[in-house]
């Protein structure tokens, strides 16, 4: 079975498990995870260092100085500062957020831990995540992190996304079935 991938998303899993294999091997897997987090944060809130990475126009020898300075004042580890630089030689550093995330999901991945999307019509606490976290792992055997979100705009319930499968209890998904109902009949 073929699977249609662009070429730079094969190119980013590609980069991002060799980065997970070698950081893996230096037993720092951890450090360059934490580190790409704050790199990615940077470079979210960042307009100027992403119009950096996306122009093409600067020469090796300034991404050079510029990234390893970066990685110097944010105390990346080797592994992860010559990973930059090997992106900037080969001229695939405007696939970095791409590599990134793809090496955050398999980070993720490889800890058993599995994604999902939670969204709730009332502010849930840490405490009440953390039991729907405990509760939702146990059934499925595996841990689960959630990207919780509060909605007031679906009246009452929830909405769970894990892969493919969704659950959705919210009041405005029911008035929704009802009014589509209605328009049929």
């Amino acid at each position: 079975m073929s699977t249609n991938k662009s070429f730079s998303t094969e190119t980013s899993e590609r980069y991002s498990r060799a980065l997970y294999e070698v950081g893996k091997e230096a037993d720092e897997l951890e450090k360059i995870e934490t580190d790409i987090k704050n790199f990615q944060s940077l470079h979210a809130g960042s307009l100027e260092l992403n119009n950096f990475i996306e122009n093409p126009t600067h020469t090796i020898e300034t991404q050079n100085k510029i990234l390893s300075l970066l990685s110097e004042k944010l105390s990346f580890s080797k592994n992860l500062k010559n990973f930059f630089l090997l992106l900037i030689k080969k001229r695939r550093i405007f696939f970095v957020k791409k590599i990134l995330d793809s090496f955050i999901r398999l980070c993720s991945k490889k800890r058993g831990e599995i994604k999902a999307s939670l969204i709730s019509s009332k502010e849930l606490s840490s405490l009440e995540l953390e039991n729907i976290s405990k509760e939702l792992s146990l059934s499925m055997g595996s841990t689960i992190k959630f990207d919780y979100k509060f909605d007031k705009d679906l009246i009452g319930g929830l909405k769970l996304q894990l892969g493919s499968f969704m659950i959705d209890t919210s009041i405005k998904n029911k008035l929704k079935k009802y009014e589509q109902q209605m328009l049929e009949n």
